[in-house]
């Protein structure tokens, strides 16, 4: 079992920054995958970025490479989503998951089913 509670979500200016934290407690967080997902209102959950285990080489959705940032603390069980270059159709509730099985392809981890345990989720509001 893996809890995760996500935390730094709030309201911001478009152009703003925000940085997000999943707390991660339960198994050897090393060994796990780590995603950042987002959902917002009357739409699907749609990926946005997922680091590989131990910190590993990351991948992003179209929408926010080159303004997000993924990365992890091992020492503290946590994953960061640095945010910037905010927009407001960025606004969604953000998840972070873990995906405890390794897949070769980035593209696989696109799929939620890719993801064995979810945070609650912090809202992120940019507005314009």
């Amino acid at each position: 079992q893996v809890q995760l509670v996500e935390s730094g979500g709030g309201l911001v200016q478009a152009g703003g920054s925000l940085r997000l934290s999943c707390a991660a407690s339960g198994r050897t967080f090393s060994t796990y995958d780590m995603g950042w997902f987002r959902q917002a209102p009357g739409k699907e959950r749609e990926f946005v970025a997922v680091i590989r285990r131990g910190g590993g080489s990351s991948y992003y959705a179209d929408s926010v490479k080159g303004r997000f940032t993924i990365s992890t603390d091992n020492a503290k069980n946590t994953v960061y989503l640095q945010m910037s270059s905010l927009k407001p159709e960025d606004t969604a509730v953000y998840y972070c998951a873990v995906a405890g099985n390794y897949f070769r392809n980035y593209e696989a981890y696109e799929r939620k089913a890719a993801y064995d345990y979810w945070g609650p989720g912090t809202q992120v509001t940019v507005s314009s």
